[in-house]
């Protein structure tokens, strides 16, 4: 039942030395503001990096040619040498844990590499493979993307990204079917594309006209050379199981030796995706360390103002202890004025930090809608769990904060308070 009286008196002790028990509270309060305000900070970063990479395949892996380091088959060290289609048809037929696996050739990009009437600009070229979608997912704004039927035929057409069109096209302008010169080359615009992830291999999509690799190759004279083979796995089957023995199948057919470590380089993407999980958790884990670390100086706080409190109160707890007061109920009163004071510093500062945090968001939100989309950093909320757990954490360290002081309370007898007076 609800005791008006008792919880009175806890606050009349609380307050009894009000700039004493202000400065304590502080540093609990200090201490659960900054745990709310890094946790919503760290937040924000995970999240502003994670709807970057978006949509991209992390089970993916990137295979290039690099400079053999060892000599093999009468072959010299040194030796460059290249990818081919072959050796990509090699690997789907090897491995049918390969999901989607693409070429990929990497153009000129000259100064003003693309003419329309007019207008001209400067562009990466890039020559895909169909399956290149899915691995590096793009949205159709208009059209199409290439397809089997565009690399078996070689046909002359391309992709253009969101902005080539934006640049070398009047705004609304259908540019289905409109010719472009890339590199005085003739190519029929087939579709037009944007990024859904901010994960570009090979310069940004939004400014590439991407067009059949079999077309590139034989446009550009490469005949079966291709700079990049990428693959992604099933879901099921971990692309860094397949990334040493597509490196081995790679270095046999290309006569490298088995032990050159640097002759075929690859690029594994779920490392990278792994990395990042293993940065956010780190900062997690130092956002609680600091922060609780701040809030338990805080909570000292709190145990030693409630030990000058408990040494002001020796004749009242030692009256009380000889009118028949239990050792348990002077232990409730210290503990209950210690989780008080620290609940009612640590509540402000979680809504302090919380009301922080919101107006960061909606300053940022209108940022965002100003026309920046290039935020790197998402909403600074911190997740609804957290602040469960600081709660928690709020009310136990109150309870160990008053444990010395109720302890130190309980060891007062009545004839040695009356003297002590």
């Amino acid at each position: 039942m609800f005791d008006l009286d008792k919880w009175q008196e806890i606050w009349h002790t609380i307050t009894r030395n009000k700039m004493r028990s202000v400065l304590t509270a502080f540093g609990v309060f200090w201490g659960i503001f900054m745990l709310v305000v890094m946790s919503g900070a760290g937040h924000g970063l995970q999240s502003g990096i994670e709807s970057n990479i978006k949509g991209f395949a992390n089970n993916t892996c990137y295979f290039f040619s690099n400079l053999t380091t060892e000599p093999y088959k009468g072959f010299k060290r040194g030796r460059w040498w290249d990818l081919h289609t072959t050796d990509m048809d090699a690997i789907r037929q090897k491995f049918p844990e390969v999901k989607y696996i693409s070429a990929i050739l990497f153009g000129y990009n000259s100064d003003n590499n693309t003419l329309r009437g007019d207008k001209y600009g400067t562009y990466s070229i890039k020559g895909l493979s169909p399956d290149y979608r899915f691995i590096e997912p793009q949205e159709m704004i208009y059209g199409r993307y290439i397809n089997e039927v565009d690399i078996r035929e070689m046909r002359k057409v391309c992709i253009i990204g969101k902005r080539v069109y934006e640049e070398m096209f009047l705004p609304g302008e259908n540019p289905l079917g409109q010719i472009l010169q890339v590199n005085g080359i003739a190519y029929r615009v087939i579709g037009v594309n944007n990024p859904v992830t901010q994960v570009q291999i090979g310069g940004r999509s939004e400014e590439t006209i991407i067009i059949p690799f079999s077309t590139m190759q034989k446009s550009y004279q490469f005949g079966d050379q291709i700079d990049c083979i990428a693959l992604t796995a099933y879901d099921s089957y971990p692309v860094t199981d397949l990334e040493e023995p597509v490196k081995m199948l790679i270095k046999e057919r290309n006569r490298i030796a088995p032990n050159d470590l640097q002759a075929v380089d690859s690029m594994n993407v779920a490392k990278e995706f792994k990395m990042f999980n293993g940065l956010f958790m780190g900062i997690a884990w130092l956002i609680w360390i600091v922060g609780t670390g701040t809030l338990l100086a805080g909570i000292v706080g709190v145990s030693n103002i409630m030990m000058v409190t408990v040494r002001e109160r020796t004749k009242e707890i030692g009256i009380r202890r000889a009118l028949g007061a239990k050792p348990f109920t002077i232990m409730v009163q210290i503990l209950s004025e210690s989780m008080v004071l620290t609940c009612i510093a640590g509540f402000l500062g979680l809504l302090s930090g919380v009301g922080l945090l919101q107006i960061v968001d909606t300053f940022m939100s209108n940022f965002a809608e100003s026309g920046s989309d290039k935020i790197f950093f998402g909403s600074p909320q911190i997740p609804f769990s957290t602040a469960i757990m600081a709660s928690a954490v709020l009310l136990v360290l109150g309870t160990l904060a008053g444990l010395l002081p109720a302890y130190r309370a309980l060891q007062i007898k009545a004839i040695d308070a009356i003297r002590e007076e």
